[in-house]
């Protein structure tokens, strides 16, 4: 009687890697949030709207969503509700009511994703993503890395080093607007100068933390001022010089106030020589150009009237609006009527409506300024004190801005929503600190 022997089945080497590799990059994806948020960032920063290119932008959002979405399942996690929430869904709400009265129009739902749903998405995955020092470092060198290349090529714009400016749009005269000022990949000058703004008050703490090494430290301090008056935007010059006055008389630290008051004589001076050697006074020529200020009071007078007779609910339809504006506008005659004011664009759009949900939202955003750490001695980028005292001086001049252009810059609304999530989830957590350990009675 003969056995028979029993092998047992095997599987070729090759077929199963065909199942092992696809394992293994979703393990890799799904264990770099962090690595996924800050791509998202940056193909919102080269993306802009009047680029005619692939949406990348588009991709990474909804690959980091998914991905998030995918860890909350894994860990059994849920999203935080904060103060803030409220208002953000109430006007990406009012702001998706707005998008579908165009459905069929690009425009208005990149406008909308811009101004309302990527806040509302970043605000609350900040708090998911950026968790402690190792990741808030991340996002530290980030933002540093980006302060760089906008203060490069903004004075490469500045100098007609065109050929040093990469991406190569960024120079195209085609697209975009403010293509003889100092633009930056955002393909506008205001929001060039913004990002530039607000990235350098947040340089600063990483300064004030000894973070930034010497000679780069060095190289900011006297290129951001430069930068900013290369956008040639009297809006950024505005809110810079209010900032650094701000910084010299209330700054947390006799370091910061130091800094403010060097990069004050440091404007004064270098605004001197550029006035009376550069281009034949054409930055005077920019200060004293009325034809901007004229428009824009008319289109606020214009839009006030319309305000006046609708307050409660606006006007809602885009194409209303524009015939409206139209009609009472009489000087100017561009082909879209824009209202160069955020809040503005709110009270006539929405009404009352929108324009107390946005300052019910902007009041939740500046109460973050409290303390929101579990202990004050941490000495984190995010996660100190001291940049908790810094958090208004970045919202207003997030505010100041508003109050000239309409924030519809994807880019800017995020890092600055990114910011605000991180803020408000380390208040949360001092919350249930304190209720877990009984110490808040």
């Amino acid at each position: 009687m003969s056995l028979a022997v029993v092998t047992p089945y095997r599987v070729d080497k090759p077929a199963i890697s065909l199942f092992i590799l696809p394992l293994r990059l979703f393990h890799l994806w799904v264990s770099l949030p962090a690595g996924m948020f800050l791509l998202a960032l940056t193909a919102m920063l080269f993306r802009p709207p009047d680029l005619k290119s692939f949406p990348i932008d588009r991709v990474a959002f909804f690959a980091l969503v998914l991905l998030l979405g995918v860890r909350l399942c894994l860990h059994r996690g849920y999203l935080q509700i904060y103060p803030a929430t409220w208002p953000l869904l109430g006007l990406m709400l009012i702001g998706l009511w707005g998008a579908l009265t165009a459905p069929y129009d690009p425009q208005a739902w990149s406008v909308f994703a811009a101004k309302w749903v990527t806040p509302c998405v970043f605000f609350h995955m900040a708090g998911l993503v950026f968790r402690d020092d190792r990741t808030f470092h991340k996002l530290e060198v980030f933002l540093l890395i980006v302060l760089a290349y906008l203060t490069a090529i903004s004075i490469f714009s500045l100098l007609n080093l065109q050929t040093l400016i990469v991406p190569r749009f960024i120079t195209d005269e085609g697209i975009g607007i403010h293509a003889d000022r100092a633009r930056g990949p955002f393909l506008q000058a205001v929001a060039n100068g913004l990002c530039l703004n607000l990235l350098g008050l947040v340089a600063l703490d990483s300064f004030r933390r000894r973070k930034v090494p010497g000679i780069l430290a060095a190289l900011l301090f006297l290129a951001v001022p430069l930068a900013l008056l290369a956008t040639k935007t009297r809006a950024v010059w505005i809110a810079s010089a209010l900032s650094v006055v701000c910084l010299m008389f209330f700054g947390s630290t006799l370091k910061l106030r130091r800094v403010a008051l060097a990069w004050c004589v440091l404007a004064t001076v270098t605004s001197g020589i550029l006035l009376f050697y550069h281009d034949q006074n054409s930055f005077a020529q920019r200060a004293m150009d009325r034809s901007p200020v004229d428009f824009r009071t008319e289109m606020y007078s214009a839009g006030w009237q319309m305000f006046v007779e609708k307050p409660v609910l606006g006007w809602g339809d885009e194409r209303d609006i524009q015939a409206e504006v139209e009609k009472r506008v009489s000087s100017f005659r561009p082909e879209y009527y824009i209202f160069h004011n955020t809040f503005l664009e709110l009270a006539v759009e929405r009404g009352l409506l929108g324009l107390g949900l946005y300052v019910w939202l902007m009041i939740c955003l500046f109460r973050l300024r409290k303390t929101g750490a579990v202990s004050n001695e941490m000495g984190g980028p995010f996660s100190n004190p001291h940049f908790r005292k810094l958090w208004p001086l970045l919202l207003g001049v997030y505010l100041l801005n508003a109050s000239a252009v309409v924030m519809n810059y994807q880019f800017v609304n995020a890092t600055l929503f990114t910011i605000a999530g991180i803020l408000a989830a380390q208040t949360s957590d001092k919350r249930q600190f304190y209720g877990h350990s009984g110490l808040a009675q």
